[in-house]
Order: structure tokens, then sequence, then C-alpha cells
């Protein structure tokens, strides 16, 4: 019986390979060696049998077929090798019409392999986001990524820069609690993840790290991109561990996003390149059904008491919140209008109550206003809570002091707090505020006074905004604008530099969400995260980056994956051509200002120039247009302000 063939057209038109000619053509999955020689069209293996060389990319010479790698002579009809003896194997094909054709047996169907299984098992724990680049070390495990994107169960977002696709998932996991996945090759794709890791894990992000690896028989051998990535990633991945042949993948892959999400940390697998194709063997993908456990936990009733007592007997409670308490603010609001305590937050946490709430203060510390240092100064009783005491916020540790965290390493972390209080965020919340129902008759209603700390600060930034230094618009005039156009619900992305201080004190919240680099401080966070940020709410949310020019030129190319993606991200660039946070702590510090200065590209054109649009404002005239233009743009774009870098 003969066999059946499938035929792929492999060439329009004959004629496009000329004689003595080779060309590599694509017959579904297989990729054939296509040779034009004496007249005659045949298809050939690809694949030299010495070192897989690419023989398509190979030339006739002499009669013989050379291999492009090594310069073996192959028969270009196939057959044996001139007095070598390797056979190559020989392709039907056929003429029609000038088109060749290429015929090949029905492919057997996908044998479901490990990575089948792990890409799986990570899908079902949630995470269906991933951000990567695919390379020659990793095409195993992007291939089982491939398959869930077309079962629409899983969202691959190739990115430019390794980097970007590290910060882009760390920015999904701080905005919204879980997991998404950074994805790259041995080597130097790995490497590249770093800093993006280090940014999620320092600010307790939960994120997770698939790597490519060369394969495991040349380990040890100093092969192309071998790097020991299981040492490498010791310092910064909390899980971290290499897929081996007999592991038990899925229960690998469980525990790997179990710990990211319970631990909000980085959980890191590396796939060597020969693991990668083993078949499943009939495995099963796991799910977190009974694997996970509710995280509701109640406080200790001694801890309870004693915030209980100490909020009684307070006059002017305040409550401070940080990033940390993101997901509970609604209890928290509650509790703080039924003591009347104005809310303030530290910056990782700007926005999580809105400026205009009547006990909302802002921002405290460095990238604050005057409003939340004013009432931390006038409290009897901090209440902190989901907060780290950093430097940057400024907690004062000499008023009496509550800390409500869920991270028991957290309580008391820089020194002793007066009452420390473990427990999840909103159940703790929620029994403080039933124990309170009779003391909200004792407190001072500050609401008169926040209003009027308003007034004089906005009164302020009104004398700031009609400074002016003749080399460029104030960063004021800049976050004045963007509080008038700026849509009241957007997810706002900020960088690290002055952009981020004035950005902190004078962009005004409403419904927003902000996303920064907190601890790290990582410059180029903005524009990634904005990615981020788009793969976890899509178009139902407008995503904000704001950046210094600075940190926009590190990932400069992200903008091509805005527009192949069609992220509607807008991006402000304030550009002074100058690092200007680093030339102000020269300055302070008693050094001369070096090394700063930028020579920038016109980022309005090259956003033009990617897809993107792309506007430029060098006056203070041309502003609200610009504004009012940016956002009415259905996809990316981007606008280009020119500031003078001492009017921040």
């Amino acid at each position: 019986m003969s066999k059946q063939l499938i035929w792929h057209k492999v060439l329009e038109n004959k004629n496009a390979l000329q004689e003595n000619r080779v060309m590599t053509v694509n017959a579904g999955h297989t990729q054939v060696c296509l040779t034009h020689f004496k007249g005659k069209y045949n298809a050939i293996t690809n694949k030299c049998p010495h070192q897989g060389g690419p023989l398509g990319e190979g030339s006739i010479e002499n009669g013989l077929l050379r291999c492009p790698w090594h310069g073996w002579d192959f028969n270009p009809c196939g057959g044996d090798s001139d007095g070598f003896g390797d056979g190559l194997q020989k392709y039907d094909l056929k003429i029609e019409e000038e088109a060749v054709y290429v015929g090949l047996e029905e492919e057997p169907p996908h044998e479901k392999t490990i990575t089948d299984v792990m890409a799986e098992t990570m899908v079902n724990w949630g995470v269906n986001r991933v951000f990567g680049m695919v390379g020659h070390s990793n095409l195993g495990l992007a291939d089982a990524f491939r398959r869930l994107e077309v079962q629409g169960k899983l969202k691959f977002i190739g990115i430019r820069h390794e980097g970007a696709g590290a910060f882009a998932a760390a920015a999904y996991g701080k905005l919204t609690g879980k997991p998404a996945a950074c994805f790259g090759i041995a080597g130097p794709g790995s490497t590249n993840m770093f800093t993006g890791l280090w940014d999620a894990k320092v600010d307790r992000a939960p994120i997770l790290a698939l790597t490519g690896q060369v394969a495991t028989q040349v380990v040890g051998t100093g092969n192309f991109q071998e790097v020991d990535l299981v040492r490498a990633f010791e310092s910064v991945a909390g899980f971290n561990h290499r897929v081996e042949h007999q592991s038990r993948h899925s229960e690998l892959m469980t525990l790997a996003v179990k710990h990211a999400i319970l631990n909000r940390d980085v959980s890191h697998l590396t796939f060597p390149d020969q693991v990668q194709v083993l078949p499943a063997n009939g495995a099963k993908a796991q799910t977190p059904h009974q694997r996970i456990t509710a995280l509701d936990i109640a406080p200790p009733e001694e801890s309870l008491n004693e915030a209980v007592s100490l909020l009684t007997t307070s006059k002017r409670p305040v409550i401070i919140v940080g990033h940390g308490a993101r997901f509970h603010m609604d209890k928290i609001i509650g509790l703080a209008e039924k003591i009347n305590a104005p809310v303030m937050t530290t910056f990782k946490g700007k926005g999580q109550i809105s400026d205009s709430h009547p006990l909302g203060c802002g921002v405290l510390g460095r990238s604050g206003t005057p409003i939340a240092s004013y009432f931390m100064n006038e409290a009897d009783v901090l209440l902190v809570i989901g907060a780290s005491f950093s430097n940057h916020t400024g907690i004062t540790p000499k008023k009496p002091t509550i800390q409500i965290d869920f991270d028991p390493m957290a309580l008391s972390k820089f020194h002793k707090v007066d009452v420390a209080v473990y427990g999840e965020i909103s159940r703790t919340v929620g029994l403080i505020s039933e124990k309170t129902e009779s003391i909200s008759g004792n407190k001072i209603d500050q609401r008169n006074e926040i209003s009027n700390r308003w007034r004089i600060w906005k009164e302020e930034k009104q004398k700031r905004l009609r400074e002016n230094g003749h080399q460029g618009l104030s960063s004021i005039a800049v976050f004045d604008a963007l509080n008038r156009y700026a849509p009241e619900n957007a997810v706002m992305c900020v960088d690290v530099g002055n952009n981020a201080y004035s950005f902190g004190r004078y962009f005004e919240s409403k419904k927003h969400t902000f996303l920064m680099s907190g601890y790290l401080g990582s410059i180029g966070f903005a524009f990634p995260a904005s990615m981020g940020a788009w793969a976890a709410v899509g178009n139902d949310r407008p995503i904000i980056a704001v950046a210094g020019d600075g940190g926009f030129c590190q990932y400069l190319a992200e903008i091509t994956t805005a527009v192949k993606y069609n992220m509607p991200i807008k991006t402000i660039i304030i550009n002074n051509s100058e690092l200007g946070k680093i030339s102000k702590e020269q300055r302070a510090g008693g050094w001369d200002k070096w090394a700063t200065d930028l020579v920038n590209p016109d980022f309005s054109e090259y956003a033009n120039s990617c897809g993107a649009l792309g506007i430029k404002v060098v006056a203070i005239e041309e502003l609200d247009k610009a504004m009012k233009q940016l956002f009415e743009h259905q996809g990316p774009a981007l606008l280009e302000i020119a500031t003078d870098v001492n009017l921040i």
C-alpha cells in the first residue's frame, strides 16, 4: 500500500531558485533544503548529519552541496555524500503551474511533554501572563506556551529586553497581588532579568522567573551561553530549582507558584534544553484545589485589645497606610471615618485614599505634602497599616504607635512599636472597628483643619506655578495639567528621579492606582511597568507612564512592544536633558556637577517612527492642547515636555 502524502507548497515560482543554488523552505513543521542542480529540483533534509548545520544556507561548489558550518560536501540531489557515506533523506517533490510542492507523510499528533504539563499547572494556578523573549534554549517551553495561547488560556507578550519583561511582571504582581511570569533564554537572557526580579523581591511582589538552559550534557564545559543559573539566582529567588528528567514536574511548578503567592517572593525554575521535550508519559497538570489555605488570620486577642485601648484614649489619632494595605482600603477608610482619623499614605501607597476625601492628607515624607507631615506631628497616636517605616517616608518613632501587618517580620522591623498587631489586615481592621463603636465621640473632628491645610497647600502650589526659569516648563505646570486631563481611574506608573518627587507632591489622586519601584528605586521602571499594568487590566482602565528622560531611555525600544500589542499606554516624558536628581545630590554633597548631562533623541519623533503618536511641548501655551490630544488618542501615545531642571 503506497504511503499517503500531504503536499506542501514551498515555493510560489520555481524560477525563484536558480540553477546551482539552494534554499531553506518550510513544509509544515519540517524544514527542507531545496536544490536546483543540473536542471532538476530536489528536496532533501535540511540538517547536516555532522552537527545539524542548515544545508539550505550552504552552496553548490564543483557539483557538491557544501554545509555552511564546517564545509562537509554532499550530493545536491540527496543520497550519500562524496566518500563519507552520510546519506541525506530525500523527499518527494512535484511542480504544478510553476509552484513547487514537497510531499511529506502526515505529522503525528503532538505528544504531551513535561513542559506542557508544567505550563498547564502554572495556568491552573492563575499565572496566565508571560513577558519574555523566545530563543534557542527555551523553544520547548515556548511551544507549550504557544499551545496554551491558541486555546485562549494564556497571553504571551514578546518584549524587546528581558529586563523590561521582569519589570512588567513585577508591576503586574504589585497591582494584582498575583504572579506573572518573565521568560528568557540561558545566559544573558536570564541575567538581564535580575534588576526587575530584585525590584519585585524588595517590594514583596509575587513573580515567577522561567529560564531556558543549555543541555545538561554540556554543562561544565564552557558551552556557549552556559551560566549556572541555579547558583546565579540564589540571592534573588526564594524558590530556585532546575527541572530534571526525573523531577515531579507538576509538583515542582505548583510549589514554585505557591511560594511566590504566599511569600510574595521570587520563584525561579530553569529548564535544560533537552528536558523541555521529554514526553509527559501520562502525567497530569495540578490545580490549586485544596493546596492553599485561607489567609484571613485574626490577630491575637491581647494585641487587639491593646490597640483598641490605645485608640480609645487618643484624641487625635492618624492612620498611615502603606502599599501593603492596598487591597484593604474600604475597611480602613471605614474605620477612619468612625474615629475621625486623618489618613495619609507612604509614597508607594499614594492614591489609596483620594486627596478629595475629607480625611485624605496625601503622601507623607520626601515625596509628600506638608498636609501629611503636619497631621503626623499633631497626632497623639499613629495607626500604621501595611507600611514598612522607610527613611523615605519618615514616620516618627516619637509618637505612640500601633502597627498592623500580615507579615510578622515587618512588625517592629526598625524599632519597637507600642502595639504590634499580627493579622490579615481587613479582618484585623474590621475587628478593631467593631470594638470602637463607642469611642468616636471623644475624638477631635479634624476635617475642617484638613480642608484648611489643603487650601494653604494649593495656594502655595499656585505661587510655584507662576515661577518661570525660562529654560522649559516647570514640573508643577506638567502635573497641574495632568490633574485636569488624566482619567480619574487611571493606573499611574512612575519612574525614579525628580519626576517622581514632583509627581508625589503635585499630582492629586482621585481613584488612581500608583505603581513604582519602591525599595529598589530602579530608574527605567515606569514604561515596562505600564505594560505589566496593561496586561492586568487590559482596556478596562487607562494606563499612564510618567518618566524622566534618563529613565525612559533605558527601555526606549519597548514603545514597539506597546505598538505591536496595541497597548493604549499614555507616556509623559519630562525632558530636561539631565539626570536632575543626581545633579542635585552632587551639589548638596559639595561635589561638582559632573557626567549628568544627557544627549536625547527627539522622543516625539521616535514614538511616531515606531507607530505610536508622538507629541512635543516646548511652551506652556501648548500644554493643555497637547494633554487633550494625548488622552483622546486611541492607541499608544507619548507626550514629550521640555522642562526646567530647577523647577521641581
